[in-house]
Protein backbone atom coordinates (compact mmCIF):
# COMPACT_ATOMS: atom_id res chain seq x y z
CA UNK A 1 0.00 0.00 0.00
CA UNK A 2 3.03 2.38 0.97
CA UNK A 3 3.24 4.40 3.63
CA UNK A 4 1.73 6.19 6.36
CA UNK A 5 2.25 9.45 8.47
CA UNK A 6 0.90 10.43 12.64
CA UNK A 7 2.05 13.52 13.44
CA UNK A 8 1.80 14.30 17.22
CA UNK A 9 2.53 16.95 19.71
CA UNK A 10 4.80 16.02 22.67
CA UNK A 11 7.00 16.88 25.19
CA UNK A 12 10.98 16.79 24.86
CA UNK A 13 12.19 12.75 26.45
CA UNK A 14 8.05 12.35 27.50
CA UNK A 15 6.31 10.28 24.61
CA UNK A 16 4.39 7.46 26.17
CA UNK A 17 1.52 4.91 24.47
CA UNK A 18 -1.07 6.75 25.24
CA UNK A 19 -3.07 9.32 23.41
CA UNK A 20 -2.98 11.12 21.21
CA UNK A 21 0.32 8.81 20.36
CA UNK A 22 -0.68 5.23 20.95
CA UNK A 23 -4.14 5.05 19.31
CA UNK A 24 -2.46 6.62 16.12
CA UNK A 25 0.30 3.73 15.55
CA UNK A 26 -1.58 1.00 17.18
CA UNK A 27 -3.89 0.47 13.89
CA UNK A 28 -0.52 0.33 11.97
CA UNK A 29 0.67 -2.53 13.48
CA UNK A 30 4.19 -1.06 14.38
CA UNK A 31 5.89 -1.38 17.90
CA UNK A 32 4.37 1.18 19.90
CA UNK A 33 6.97 1.01 22.65
CA UNK A 34 10.13 1.51 19.97
CA UNK A 35 8.76 4.31 18.62
CA UNK A 36 8.15 5.37 21.81
CA UNK A 37 11.75 5.14 22.89
CA UNK A 38 13.41 6.28 19.40
CA UNK A 39 11.30 9.37 20.15
CA UNK A 40 12.03 10.10 23.56
CA UNK A 41 15.76 9.58 22.68
CA UNK A 42 15.42 11.67 19.34
CA UNK A 43 13.40 14.69 21.80
CA UNK A 44 15.72 14.44 25.05
CA UNK A 45 17.24 17.90 24.36
CA UNK A 46 14.07 19.41 23.98
CA UNK A 47 13.33 19.05 27.74
CA UNK A 48 10.13 21.05 28.88
CA UNK A 49 9.39 22.61 25.19
CA UNK A 50 6.80 20.70 22.71
CA UNK A 51 7.85 19.56 20.00
CA UNK A 52 6.02 18.47 16.98
CA UNK A 53 6.78 14.67 15.68
CA UNK A 54 6.21 12.79 12.60
CA UNK A 55 6.20 8.75 12.59
CA UNK A 56 6.09 7.76 8.95
CA UNK A 57 5.00 3.71 8.85
CA UNK A 58 5.71 1.11 5.76
CA UNK A 59 2.82 -0.52 5.57
CA UNK A 60 4.23 -3.93 4.73
CA UNK A 61 7.87 -3.59 6.15
CA UNK A 62 6.60 -2.08 9.78
CA UNK A 63 9.46 -0.06 9.29
CA UNK A 64 9.19 3.45 10.70
CA UNK A 65 10.79 6.40 10.50
CA UNK A 66 10.53 9.50 13.02
CA UNK A 67 11.10 13.12 11.68
CA UNK A 68 11.47 15.39 14.81
CA UNK A 69 10.33 19.22 13.92
CA UNK A 70 12.28 22.03 16.01
CA UNK A 71 11.86 25.93 15.98
CA UNK A 72 14.39 27.89 14.11
CA UNK A 73 18.19 28.06 15.37
CA UNK A 74 17.54 31.24 16.35
CA UNK A 75 14.88 30.65 18.35
CA UNK A 76 16.65 28.21 20.27
CA UNK A 77 19.85 30.40 20.50
CA UNK A 78 17.45 33.26 22.04
CA UNK A 79 16.25 30.73 24.92
CA UNK A 80 19.63 29.43 25.87
CA UNK A 81 20.51 32.86 26.07
CA UNK A 82 17.79 33.97 27.40
CA UNK A 83 17.11 37.28 25.14
CA UNK A 84 13.46 38.32 23.63
CA UNK A 85 15.44 39.56 20.45
CA UNK A 86 19.45 39.61 18.38
CA UNK A 87 21.47 42.45 17.90
CA UNK A 88 19.89 45.21 15.89
CA UNK A 89 22.88 45.29 14.59
CA UNK A 90 25.47 41.74 14.53
CA UNK A 91 28.55 43.81 13.69
CA UNK A 92 28.34 46.55 16.29
CA UNK A 93 26.51 45.45 19.13
CA UNK A 94 26.42 42.46 21.48
CA UNK A 95 24.07 41.10 23.04
CA UNK A 96 24.67 37.56 24.75
CA UNK A 97 27.26 34.97 25.49
CA UNK A 98 26.81 31.35 25.31
CA UNK A 99 29.24 28.53 26.49
CA UNK A 100 30.25 25.65 23.72
CA UNK A 101 28.13 23.12 25.57
CA UNK A 102 25.09 25.01 24.83
CA UNK A 103 25.85 25.57 21.27
CA UNK A 104 26.21 21.57 21.18
CA UNK A 105 23.13 21.34 22.62
CA UNK A 106 21.00 23.38 19.84
CA UNK A 107 23.23 21.53 17.13
CA UNK A 108 21.87 18.39 18.65
CA UNK A 109 18.44 19.66 19.33
CA UNK A 110 18.36 20.53 15.22
CA UNK A 111 20.70 17.69 13.69
CA UNK A 112 18.01 16.54 11.54
CA UNK A 113 17.76 19.90 9.96
CA UNK A 114 21.25 20.97 9.55
CA UNK A 115 24.04 20.28 6.37
CA UNK A 116 26.65 19.27 8.29
CA UNK A 117 27.81 15.52 8.48
CA UNK A 118 29.23 15.81 11.48
CA UNK A 119 28.52 16.90 14.70
CA UNK A 120 31.68 19.31 14.58
CA UNK A 121 30.03 20.79 11.00
CA UNK A 122 26.25 21.17 12.61
CA UNK A 123 28.33 23.29 15.40
CA UNK A 124 30.17 25.40 13.15
CA UNK A 125 26.30 25.97 11.63
CA UNK A 126 25.06 27.35 14.74
CA UNK A 127 27.83 29.41 15.67
CA UNK A 128 27.24 30.81 12.27
CA UNK A 129 23.93 31.84 13.48
CA UNK A 130 24.85 33.39 16.63
CA UNK A 131 27.16 35.49 14.45
CA UNK A 132 24.19 37.09 12.62
CA UNK A 133 22.12 37.82 16.14
CA UNK A 134 25.30 39.47 17.82
CA UNK A 135 25.79 36.87 20.27
CA UNK A 136 28.93 35.44 21.59
CA UNK A 137 30.31 32.34 21.71
CA UNK A 138 32.51 31.27 25.08
CA UNK A 139 33.21 35.21 25.22
CA UNK A 140 34.90 35.89 21.58
CA UNK A 141 33.33 36.81 18.90
CA UNK A 142 30.97 33.84 16.37
CA UNK A 143 33.86 34.69 13.81
CA UNK A 144 36.53 33.81 15.82
CA UNK A 145 34.70 30.88 17.95
CA UNK A 146 34.84 29.53 14.12
CA UNK A 147 38.19 30.14 14.16
CA UNK A 148 39.23 28.15 17.31
CA UNK A 149 36.52 25.20 16.46
CA UNK A 150 39.11 24.56 13.62
CA UNK A 151 41.94 24.67 15.54
CA UNK A 152 40.20 21.97 17.32
CA UNK A 153 39.44 24.12 20.77
CA UNK A 154 35.87 22.29 21.46
CA UNK A 155 37.17 19.11 19.81
CA UNK A 156 37.13 16.93 23.34
CA UNK A 157 33.57 18.78 24.08
CA UNK A 158 31.70 18.01 20.99
CA UNK A 159 33.20 14.41 20.88
CA UNK A 160 31.37 13.71 24.20
CA UNK A 161 28.69 15.88 23.33
CA UNK A 162 28.50 17.73 26.38
CA UNK A 163 25.28 19.97 26.50
CA UNK A 164 25.83 20.49 30.52
CA UNK A 165 26.67 24.18 31.70
CA UNK A 166 27.03 24.41 35.97
CA UNK A 167 25.12 26.76 37.83
CA UNK A 168 28.36 29.11 38.27
CA UNK A 169 29.11 29.56 34.62
CA UNK A 170 25.01 30.31 33.99
CA UNK A 171 25.35 32.87 36.67
CA UNK A 172 28.37 34.11 34.90
CA UNK A 173 26.52 34.51 31.45
CA UNK A 174 23.74 36.45 33.09
CA UNK A 175 26.25 38.55 34.09
CA UNK A 176 27.65 39.00 31.23
CA UNK A 177 24.54 39.68 29.41
CA UNK A 178 24.09 42.39 31.74
CA UNK A 179 27.42 44.09 31.06
CA UNK A 180 26.66 43.78 27.35
CA UNK A 181 22.60 45.25 28.05
CA UNK A 182 24.52 48.20 29.72
CA UNK A 183 26.95 48.83 26.81
CA UNK A 184 24.61 49.04 24.11
CA UNK A 185 22.45 51.53 26.42
CA UNK A 186 25.07 53.78 26.85
CA UNK A 187 26.75 53.46 23.37
CA UNK A 188 22.85 54.32 22.25
CA UNK A 189 23.05 57.45 24.27
CA UNK A 190 26.13 58.64 22.78
CA UNK A 191 25.10 57.92 19.41
CA UNK A 192 21.49 59.65 20.17
CA UNK A 193 23.06 62.93 21.80
CA UNK A 194 26.01 62.79 18.64
CA UNK A 195 22.84 62.70 15.93
CA UNK A 196 20.79 65.34 18.04
CA UNK A 197 24.16 67.78 17.74
CA UNK A 198 24.52 67.28 14.02
CA UNK A 199 20.35 67.54 13.48
CA UNK A 200 20.24 70.70 15.68
CA UNK A 201 23.72 72.33 14.01
CA UNK A 202 21.84 71.50 10.44
CA UNK A 203 18.61 73.25 11.47
CA UNK A 204 17.24 74.53 7.97
CA UNK A 205 18.68 72.15 5.77
CA UNK A 206 17.54 69.75 3.62
CA UNK A 207 16.19 66.06 5.29
CA UNK A 208 18.45 63.95 2.42
CA UNK A 209 21.52 66.31 3.43
CA UNK A 210 21.08 65.97 7.09
CA UNK A 211 21.02 62.01 6.58
CA UNK A 212 23.85 61.93 4.58
CA UNK A 213 25.76 63.81 7.59
CA UNK A 214 24.12 61.19 9.95
CA UNK A 215 25.58 58.58 8.04
CA UNK A 216 28.80 60.26 7.50
CA UNK A 217 29.02 60.14 11.64
CA UNK A 218 28.20 56.55 11.22
CA UNK A 219 24.97 57.17 13.25
CA UNK A 220 23.29 53.86 12.96
CA UNK A 221 19.96 53.79 11.05
CA UNK A 222 17.40 52.59 13.43
CA UNK A 223 18.65 55.81 15.24
CA UNK A 224 18.52 58.05 12.11
CA UNK A 225 14.57 56.59 11.41
CA UNK A 226 13.64 57.27 15.01
CA UNK A 227 14.47 61.10 15.12
CA UNK A 228 13.68 61.95 10.90
CA UNK A 229 11.11 59.22 10.87
CA UNK A 230 10.47 59.16 6.47
CA UNK A 231 7.50 61.02 5.60
CA UNK A 232 4.16 59.20 5.28
CA UNK A 233 3.46 60.65 2.06
CA UNK A 234 6.96 59.67 0.81
CA UNK A 235 5.15 55.97 -0.28
CA UNK A 236 2.67 58.06 -2.75
CA UNK A 237 -1.15 56.92 -3.29
CA UNK A 238 -1.85 53.36 -1.78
Amino acid sequence: MGKQTVDALIEGGKATAAPPLGPALGPLGVNIGQVVAEINKKTASFKGMQVPVKVIVDDETKEFEIKVGTPPASALIKKEAGIQKGASNPLTEKVADLKIEMIIKIAKMKEDALLGKTLKEKVKEIIGTCQSMGVLVEGVSAREALKLVDEGRFDREIAEEKTEVSAEELKELEEEKKRLQKEIEEKREEYLAKAKEIIASMEGKEKGAIKAKLHEAEIPEVIIHELLPEDKEAGGKK
